[in-house]
């Protein structure tokens, strides 16, 4: 197999002038910079809330139920659903007995049940247990597992260094982004810096290192600093303060060093990220079959076909975007619609303003990426060695008739 038959068996655009030189001189500065901003701002020894002296947790597993008929309560009260015993063996091998939880959004809990429970002291010394939740660590294990082989055996190796991607973006976030931020640094930074060696590790693992996707992590990189900034601006224009709900007021409360509005912003820009290399991987990928099936194309027509593709797809994320967020809100949605609170009002909140921030930033970073990452793609791509025209033959020049135009290609052109 020739070196041009084997680039395009593998989708990568074939004799590129300096295509290796110019993923030099963008991975080398990017790697380092990257390697150098996590070194200044990895986190140091963490300090916990509180002195560990909290509740004591165990588990164990249901093996009795009785249900009992509430007793009245007075008028306005609101009247309990369940009541009753639950007998619980637990992992040490005691068996006690406790009540059944109670409340909105208690557990139900069944016979075979694994739960877990609190313990508890009461005033004459004496342990008692309350059931708080149930054990679903087996469930989640599973389905991790059909997760994981439902990737493979659909994407094959792709699918399994994308995998190892995802376990690169977790730790990643598990072992510098939240430490650093709960160290104090700066949020943005940190989103910055983890971002982009989240972006660098896991589109070369998973899509390999080629040029096509170099011009991915460039337009990447393009797209991620323009989101920083809007989010930044957008941020202070519309006054938030990142405090907008109880696990963020809880947060300013046990770790009051966390600046909030820095962390809003942090999250929206790692929350771009995930839309954004799948934005601009496909528009290089777009270009890359473009300039392989149409050898003729320079970087105009490269440039207006992958774009168009463009188009298509923005218009799509648009909305899952949009629903992604809707669905995450959706029970504040009801709460204020139950109040017949005001659309103008509800849409002013700081909680649902914030939504509204993140989904128009974001969606403005994803639409900047598709012209960047298509014209760079274009540029280069146009740039490779075009096939020599066969030499005419001496003599006079015979009159051939113009093929018909594909109608097909003309539409796509046009």
């Amino acid at each position: 197999m020739s070196a041009d038959q084997h680039s395009h068996a593998h989708g990568e655009l074939p004799a590129l002038p300096g295509g290796h030189r110019v993923t030099l001189y963008l991975l080398v500065p990017a790697v380092l910079l990257t390697l150098l901003g996590m070194l200044l701002l990895w986190p140091g020894e963490i300090e916990t809330a509180g002195d560990g002296s909290g509740p004591v947790m165990t588990t164990g597993e249901a093996v009795a139920v009785a249900r009992v008929e509430c007793p009245p309560v007075p008028e306005g009260d609101t009247p309990e659903q369940t009541c009753g015993t639950v007998t619980v063996r637990l992992d040490g091998g005691a068996v006690i007995t406790t009540d059944l939880p109670t409340g909105p959004g208690a557990p139900v809990v069944e016979t075979g049940d694994d739960v877990t429970l609190m313990e508890l002291n009461n005033e004459d010394g004496a342990k008692a247990y309350a059931i708080t939740d149930h054990q679903r660590g087996t469930e989640l294990w599973m389905l991790g597992a059909v997760f994981a082989l439902a990737v493979i055996a659909f994407g094959r190796w792709r699918g399994l260094t994308a995998l190892a991607g995802l376990a690169v973006t977790f730790g990643i976030l598990l072992w510098f982004i939240v430490p650093a931020i709960l160290d104090g640094k700066s949020p943005i930074l940190v989103a910055v810096v983890g971002a982009a060696a989240i972006m660098l590790i896991v589109l070369y693992l998973t899509h390999g290192l080629s040029i096509t996707t170099t011009i991915a992590v460039a337009g990447t990189l393009a797209s991620l600093a323009i989101t920083a900034v809007l989010a930044a601006v957008s941020t202070a224009a519309v006054h938030l303060t990142g405090v907008a709900d109880e696990t963020s007021n809880f947060l300013t409360i046990t770790h009051g060093d966390v600046n909030m509005q820095g962390l809003l912003l942090a999250g929206i820009v790692i929350g771009s990220l995930g839309v954004l290399d799948d934005v601009t991987v496909t528009q290089s990928a777009t270009v890359t079959e473009l300039a392989l099936a149409n050898p003729a194309y320079g970087f105009r027509r490269l440039y207006g076909a992958a774009t168009r593709i463009g188009r298509a797809h923005i218009a799509s994320v648009i909305n899952t975007i949009v629903l992604a967020y809707a669905g995450a809100s959706l029970p504040l949605m009801l709460l204020f619609a139950a109040g017949n609170t005001p659309v103008g009002e509800v849409l002013t909140t700081q909680l649902i303003a914030q939504e509204l921030v993140r989904s128009a930033v974001g969606t403005i970073g994803l639409v900047a990426a598709v012209p960047i990452t298509t014209a760079l793609a274009a540029l280069l791509a146009s740039r490779r060695h075009r096939p020599e025209a066969p030499a005419k033959p001496a003599g006079k020049a015979k009159h051939r008739e113009r093929p018909a135009e594909d109608p097909w290609t003309a539409f796509v052109e046009r």
